[in-house]
């Protein structure tokens, strides 16, 4: 059975990147000013793809913040559990 959760996962994942199709995530005034900037000699294509890399790292840094801080409040210290040397009954 966990083979074919595997097997499953592995073929809903294949799909998905086989499935790529190309889109245009900008306005079209961004994608002209760009294109017709980039075309004049500018550097207003390096600050936007700039700007987007910055906002696409902005939200990884602060997880990868808030994942740390968890980690070290709240690992496991070397504690002493003083617990009875008997059977216990969970039922």
């Amino acid at each position: 059975m966990k083979k074919l959760k595997y097997l499953y996962l592995v073929l809903v994942f294949g799909l998905l990147v086989c499935s790529v199709v190309p889109v245009k995530a900008q306005c079209a005034m961004c994608a002209a000013t760009v294109e017709s900037s980039s075309k004049n000699g500018s550097s207003k294509a390096n600050g936007l793809n700039n700007g987007i890399m910055y906002l696409l790292g902005a939200p990884y840094l602060a997880v990868a913040v808030v994942a740390y801080v968890w980690y070290k409040k709240y690992r496991r210290k070397d504690v002493d559990l003083n617990m009875r040397g008997e059977k216990l009954n969970l039922n």
